[in-house]
């Protein structure tokens, strides 16, 4: 497994890849940007640790310029800040994950791990919901016959919900299946990002698909 590490940070970016390496990873860092836009477009990584705070081009920028270039590895973003708008910017323009600065290394080799399990796992058949589907090679959604373009997050949240349509699911299920996390301040991202799918799946047709199911959590079914 190739990884690539954009960190500003000298010894913080040497401190990430030894741990890495040594744990059996191919590893290459870069320091600003641009750099990181260039190396991930030019050589073929399954996995990218990347700062918020970078000179040339900020963290947030890089990983919108490479979704929207196609790129579609796992992404897991460093940051200082761990307020939810803040989390949610990082979330919406692409990542995967996110890590608080400072961090413990194993705390970091833990959401590496999750993200590779993500990367080879075999999603299967075609997922059905009353006039709700989703395609799960390609990757698309369609509602009816409108294709709706979801961010790779919005992705994760709907096909958790469609693989446990007519059940409900609590929040801390959701952090946990879908973003590999576990702890409380997480369930306002989590309803956030649930207000952002149900608009795109619910809005303009009578049939409402996403429900709230009050004091328990969401669920997904036709009515």
């Amino acid at each position: 497994m190739r990884i690539l590490v954009v960190e500003d940070e000298k010894k913080v970016a040497a401190f990430i890849k030894r741990g890495l390496e040594e744990e059996g990873y191919q590893v290459d860092a870069v320091h600003d940007g641009e750099e990181g836009v260039r190396q991930a477009q030019e050589q073929p990584y399954d996995l990218l640790i990347l700062d918020v705070m970078l000179p040339s081009k900020d963290g947030l920028s890089v990983v919108r310029e490479l979704r929207q270039a196609g790129t579609v590895m796992p992404v897991l973003m460093l940051t200082a800040r761990d307020t939810t708008d803040d989390i949610v910017a990082g979330l919406d323009a692409g990542s995967d994950d996110y890590l608080t600065k400072p961090f413990a290394f194993a705390e970091l080799s833990a959401r590496v791990r999750a993200l590779a399990r993500r990367i080879g796992r075999d999603r299967g058949a075609e997922l059905v919901v009353a006039d709700l589907r989703m395609d799960p090679l390609s990757r698309k959604v369609w509602r009816g016959d409108k294709e709706i373009e979801l961010t790779i997050k919005e992705y994760g949240l709907l096909e958790f919900l469609m693989r446990n349509a007519g059940t409900v699911v609590t929040r801390n299920m959701i952090a946990e299946k879908v973003w590999e996390h576990s702890f409380e301040s997480f369930t306002n991202i989590i309803d956030v990002y649930v207000n952002y799918v149900r608009k795109k799946v619910d809005k303009g047709f009578d049939r409402k698909l996403i429900h709230t199911v009050r004091g328990q959590g969401y669920t997904l079914k036709a009515e």
